[in-house]
């Protein structure tokens, strides 16, 4: 009977806090990050700044940053390419 080849696992992305916003990393490769604005004034939407796969956007609370980013990453594996 043959054996099995084992395959390698990828990290398992995790969240970390950063300097004025949090990263998302996988391994040692950032897949993207959640910032505060620091311009932003009262009554104005998008508090938080969030970038991940290419992709920007504002969200008004940390967790809703921190899902778009999540959903941006899992995307963008789902996507294919456009020109390849």
């Amino acid at each position: 009977m043959a054996k099995k080849k084992k395959t390698r696992r990828q990290p398992k992305p995790y969240w970390e806090r950063a300097f004025r916003g949090h990263a998302y990393w996988q391994g040692k490769v950032k897949l993207g990050r959640v910032t505060l604005d620091a311009a932003h004034a009262a009554g104005e939407p998008g508090r938080y700044r969030w970038e991940a796969a290419g992709r920007l956007g504002q969200a008004d609370t940390l967790q809703r940053a921190k899902a778009a980013v999540e959903l941006a990453v899992a995307l963008s594996d789902k996507q294919l390419p456009l020109f390849d």
